[in-house]
């Protein structure tokens, strides 16, 4: 079975022929471009507004051009993740799907059902002859991912719509009626080198095999972060066995838990015993620590070996200086990293947490990228703080970029009321009304459209931005007949 026959086969068309499409976060070009030539193919009104979201208009059945118009809302990027051993270019290549029992993944990368699912969706409404429904809009957004670009640019006075359902959540049965917001935090230092020392060899130091996952939804299952673990690991071999730090490198995007974390060390001639005990050490306590959350994590530590058309140049073979190297990693050690309090307010949520994402020590430049979110201001405002100390005390420059604030629930919302008694009349029992501890749309877009009243519901995925990113195929299905039936029930203008 491939995903050509998954049913509904008008979702998963539609969604076969986004995974076709190359989609990036900041590289929506080839999307964009298929969306706009799709919605021609079919005779739907489409066009890209000046930031670069594209937009298309479905007038209403004939006979429900009474209800209210509805925008079905998502974004066209995709996370790009790939396990270190998959060759993969996702500025040219599809992502390759695969049938797992009653799961979709994507062989080695990231699946891009977050959220081209949610678009599979709205498209297969646009093209149906069977869904009955008033004027829809379909708003596609670009760099959801990674700024929420799209959003924050969206003008006011564009869509005409009342009513806004976000296709972007990720557990069938649950529907989302608030988020939480978000600060991005960029560190960094120089600092000086040293020649390669006399004496020692060199070693390379991994950390891999840990889950990841998606920073919001995934950061209360509390996974092993990469960056953090090999941190813990050199920072004894740098105390205690006179280990030299060449370089560093782990994560890959600040909305991904990191999985992998890769150092170059130089190690003293006749201390490799020691050091390989130590780290064999640490190893063990980790994998216990984390046996339940990442069972396949595994700490690699060996004699550095070059890589086929590798140079290694005079300049790549010195290394940090050595009271550099303690303040960095220490400092990486120090900074808060995943759930820091739960929500008073929303029993079982996350209220704030931080990703320590991505951290780099190369050629006399240090660098932490970290993503920081929360549903209380306030709160966020003092983790910004707390990490501003840490790194200050290390003699780096912290700058926050890229702030917004969550998406408050509204008790009142009509369109709330009507999903969740169709929903309770089509299953049988009621779903779940919740916020999230993710970054979705509604609260940036709530901004250009205040009277916009907005639910956000998807079907189920896990492990999204992580190469383990897989959609249950079931709950598509629920999911479309669940939407049908609710657009036949909009609210009357």
């Amino acid at each position: 079975m491939t995903i050509k026959d998954l049913q509904p086969s008008i979702v998963w068309n539609n969604f076969y022929s986004i995974t076709r499409c190359p989609r990036p976060s900041k590289h929506e070009e080839i999307i964009r471009k298929f969306l706009l030539d799709w919605a021609k193919e079919h005779k739907i009104e489409a066009f890209t507004d000046e930031p670069g979201n594209v937009i298309m208009r479905i007038p209403a059945t004939p006979g429900y051009e009474y209800l209210k118009t509805v925008v079905l809302q998502g974004h066209m990027d995709m996370v790009p993740q790939k396990n270190a051993d998959v060759a993969h270019d996702f500025l040219k290549d599809p992502v390759e799907t695969w049938v797992d029992g009653e799961w979709l993944r994507a062989k080695g990368t990231t699946l891009g059902a977050d959220n081209g699912l949610g678009v599979a969706l709205a498209m297969a409404v646009a093209e149906s002859p069977e869904v009955k429904h008033g004027p829809i809009e379909i708003l596609v957004t670009y760099d959801e991912e990674t700024g929420m670009t799209g959003a924050k640019l969206l003008k006011g006075g564009i869509l005409k719509g009342d009513i806004l359902i976000n296709l972007d959540s990720e557990t069938e049965g649950e529907m989302y009626v608030g988020c939480a917001g978000g600060l991005d935090a960029t560190v960094s230092a120089r600092y000086a080198r040293k020649k390669e020392p006399r004496g020692h060899l060199c070693y390379s130091l991994v950390v891999k095999g840990c889950q990841g996952g998606h920073s919001g939804m995934d950061i209360i299952l509390c996974r092993a972060n990469a960056n953090r673990l090999i941190a813990r690991v050199l920072l004894p071999l740098l105390e205690k066995t006179g280990t030299k730090l060449i370089d560093l490198e782990g994560g890959t995007l600040r909305n991904a838990i990191p999985r992998e974390a890769f150092a170059t060390v130089y190690v003293p001639k006749g201390r490799e015993a020691s050091a390989k005990r130590l780290v064999a050490r640490l190893e063990r306590e980790l994998k216990a620590e984390y046996a339940a959350t990442d069972p396949n994590l595994t700490v690699i530590f060996e004699p550095y070996k070059e890589q086929e058309g590798e140079v290694c140049e005079p300049e790549d073979c010195k290394y940090v200086e050595e009271g550099a190297a303690l303040r960095f990693v220490r400092a990486i050690l120090a900074c808060p990293d995943g759930v820091e309090r739960m929500s008073d307010s929303m029993p079982g949520m996350v209220e704030t947490s931080n990703n320590l994402a991505m951290v780099k020590i190369y050629r006399g430049r240090f660098s932490v990228k970290c993503l920081m979110r929360s549903s209380v201001d306030s709160a966020k405002a003092a983790l910004a703080k707390r990490m501003e100390s840490v790194f200050k005390l290390a003699g780096c420059r912290i700058v926050f970029t890229g702030g917004y604030s969550g998406w408050a629930p509204n008790a009142s919302s009509e369109i709330l009321a009507v999903m969740k008694k169709v929903y309770k009349d089509m299953f049988g029992s009621a779903p779940k009304v919740m916020a999230i501890h993710a970054g979705l749309e509604c609260g940036i877009l709530s901004g250009a459209y205040p009277h916009w009243d907005m639910v956000s519901m998807g079907p189920t995925l896990l492990s999204p931005h992580s190469p383990d990113e897989r959609a249950y195929i079931p709950s598509v299905q629920k999911v479309w007949d669940f939407l049908k039936e609710v657009l036949v029930n909009i609210p009357k203008k």
